[in-house]
């Protein structure tokens, strides 16, 4: 009987297995492993999702600014209201005015709590602004024509000082004589 016992409580000998100890080791060396990979495939995620939305909003900002310098220098002037608010008069011949003379405002609106929109005629062209002051008006002078200082600070995230990045130009008002 003891022969028995002692054949029945030994595995036969081509057939190996795992104690229950090796497979519990195993599942937690896995565990840490796949955890270690998905925080890396997340974080490259939310990496990929911020870049992109960094230059969504660098590349509205730059529209912007296209359109802005391509209607002041068809306009025959432009009211600087504020350093938030231009108004900028076009007259029938500019290609965005649609055959009639016309009063376009551009304007930043503070949209949430440190963040700013670039609107054109109540209609949003830029987003992600960190300010609202973005117009400022040189006079013109003897040695130029007069100027419109277009600033505009965007940033994704303000939290992150990194991520700051600004659009600064200067556009020749056409419209204008030197003094």
């Amino acid at each position: 009987m003891t022969r028995l016992r002692d054949r029945l409580g030994s595995r036969p000998l081509g057939e190996g297995g795992f104690t229950m100890i090796e497979l519990l080791t195993v599942m937690a060396i896995l565990l840490v492993v796949l955890t270690a990979i998905t925080s890396v495939l997340v974080s490259g995620t939310k990496a990929e999702l911020d870049i992109n939305n960094r230059f969504q909003a660098q590349q509205e900002a730059r529209l912007a600014v296209d359109r802005m310098r391509r209607e002041i220098h068809c306009s025959t002037g432009i009211t600087v209201t504020s350093a938030s608010s231009i108004t900028v008069t076009l007259p029938a011949p500019c290609p965005t005015t649609g055959g009639s003379a016309q009063n376009v405002v551009y304007d930043t609106v503070n949209v949430s709590s440190g963040r700013y929109q670039l609107r054109r005629a109540g209609v949003r062209i830029a987003d992600y602004l960190t300010s609202g002051s973005a117009f400022s008006y040189v006079a013109p002078s003897a040695a130029a024509l007069g100027k419109l200082h277009v600033d505009l600070p965007v940033d994704v995230t303000p939290t992150n000082a990194l991520g700051r990045w600004e659009l600064q130009v200067d556009i020749v008002l056409r419209n204008t004589t030197r003094a």
